[in-house]
């Protein structure tokens, strides 16, 4: 297992242009390495004809399963999410996806062994004994609708083992290599989002995807989340010349609820709508009723008016 520990480099990319894909030029990116709730790689497409058409370093400081930066699969770019063992998994994409591919393997024989939820049970108790990538990547996998949520109380995953059987090893084998192809380019870090985005420079661009003030109060990370503090983050890129786009609460209940969300004045200079389809979390919390009334918008906030 790679160490949790901080990693600093000297410095950052320099900037460099990086161009987007044009539309129609190739099919939609859409296979997953980590199923995550939250995951933005349906929508990716939708938020990335937003961006700038060229820009320095991308950065993306809540990584989670990195569904945008998958998409885009940037030539340079600094990947970062306040979660350890989250970043364990994509440092050992990035340096070792053999071992990576091992790991998955492993934990997945276990099925045959004993079962696919006494499996999850065994991996689900090595996790919360002594939190480790190798372990978060088969549960993410194996879990309901990859809804990693911890109690309040003690921090233990609590998510139990969902109804669908985990992908082969060899089809994740398959998986990690796309990943790793696409995201050579990328930086992994375990990084506080404020400090991955204190190195930003003029004319890069950063994409924010937090954890949802109005929905997500029980995923990682979640409880300790300050919006507020990401704003005066946003608020200090934009004034030196960074770009910025930040992806939170829309609209729920099919457009007839907008969540109420503290948007400082001035700080942004456009809003759009993206939609995300039903809610894999509001799936879970109602136990798999009917979500015909749950379609979702996201909102997509940017501090720039015109991709320039």
């Amino acid at each position: 297992m790679l160490s949790s520990a901080i990693y600093r480099p000297p410095e950052f990319f320099a900037p460099e242009e990086a161009l987007l894909p044009r539309s129609g030029e190739i099919r939609p990116f859409r296979t997953q390495l980590l199923k995550w709730v939250g995951n933005k790689q349906q929508q990716a497409d939708s938020i990335i004809r937003f961006f700038p058409k060229s820009f320095g370093t991308y950065f993306e400081p809540f990584l989670g399963s990195g569904g945008v930066l998958g998409v885009l699969a940037p030539k340079h770019a600094v990947a970062s999410d306040t979660f350890a063992p989250l970043v364990q998994i994509w440092q050992t994409l990035h340096e070792d996806r053999e071992a990576l591919k091992r790991q998955y393997a492993e934990r997945h024989a276990l099925i045959a062994q004993t079962g696919k939820k006494a499996a999850y049970g065994q991996v689900l108790a090595s996790y919360n004994k002594k939190p480790n990538g190798a372990d978060l990547l088969f549960l993410c996998r194996a879990c309901y609708g990859g809804v990693v949520r911890f109690r309040k109380n003690d921090g233990y995953m609590s998510t139990p083992v969902g109804a669908h059987d985990p992908v082969s090893p060899e089809s994740f084998g398959k998986r990690a290599d796309i990943w790793h192809a696409r995201t050579q380019g990328a930086r992994f870090l375990h990084l506080d989002f404020a400090e991955s985005m204190d190195s930003a420079k003029p004319g890069d661009l950063i994409y924010c995807d937090p954890p949802y003030t109005d929905s997500q109060a029980i995923l990682y990370g979640a409880q300790a989340f300050s919006l507020e503090r990401l704003f005066d983050s946003i608020a200090a890129c934009k004034a030196r010349g960074v770009y910025v786009a930040l992806s939170i609460d829309g609209t729920k209940y099919s457009g007839r609820k907008l969540c109420d969300i503290p948007i400082p004045d001035g700080l942004f200079e456009r809003e759009e709508f993206v939609d995300v389809g039903r809610s894999m979390l509001k799936r879970f919390q109602m136990d798999g009723r009917s979500l015909e009334d749950h379609e979702v918008r996201d909102r997509l906030l940017l501090t720039f008016r015109h991709p320039p």
